[in-house]
């Protein structure tokens, strides 16, 4: 079967269980709230998931998911450059939560903010910083135009070095208790 790229909300709500979902956010976002039975594969790491990826998608569709569908939208082309087919859900979980869509949610998880506010909060910061340390040491204002060139670009490539850090802190990490990487590995791979 061949799946579209590209599906919406509508489209899936009656056949989830008919696709293996795949949250490609950071496994803070994804405790704050995923589709029901979502695996957590972040972005970053679809390289290292790809063989299972691949069994997953052999036995059924695949379906990419993150906040907004720019992250999932990637991912599906990278699967694509190494053979594996999927779709990626249209607005993310955004656009399922405001369908009135069920999230799940870990028992007792955080919540971290969403990654494109943590980006909001820290170039806004940065380039606050730069403006008022300039005031006082004029080289410091380099450092404001340095992330509006950084936002700029990222807004071009749609892709976000901010957001790569920022998801390797520990608030953007695993709480305790939660699958290990290596466990979601071996769920995707058997079914």
């Amino acid at each position: 079967m061949t799946t579209p790229f590209t599906l919406t909300c509508e489209q899936i709500a009656t056949r989830l269980d008919e696709f293996t979902v795949v949250d490609v956010r950071s496994p803070g976002e994804y405790a704050g709230g995923h589709l029901p039975g979502a695996h957590n594969v972040p972005l970053d790491r679809l390289d290292e998931a790809v063989q299972a990826l691949a069994s997953a998608a052999a036995r059924g569709p695949l379906l990419l998911v993150c906040a907004s569908g720019a992250r999932s939208a990637k991912g599906r082309a990278r699967l694509a450059d190494l053979g594996v087919e999927a779709a990626d859900l249209e607005g993310g979980t955004g656009a399922w939560t405001a369908a009135g869509h069920p999230v799940e949610r870990p028992a007792g998880a955080r919540t971290p903010w969403p990654m494109d506010r943590q980006v909001r909060l820290v170039a806004g910061s940065l380039v606050a910083a730069g403006f008022v340390a300039g005031l006082a040491w004029r080289p410091a204002h380099w450092l404001s135009g340095a992330i509006g060139a950084g936002l700029v670009f990222s807004g071009v490539t749609n892709t976000c070095g901010m957001a790569a850090v920022l998801a390797r802190l520990p608030h953007n990490r695993p709480a305790e208790g939660t699958v290990p990487f290596r466990e979601t590995l071996a769920r995707l791979a058997i079914g």
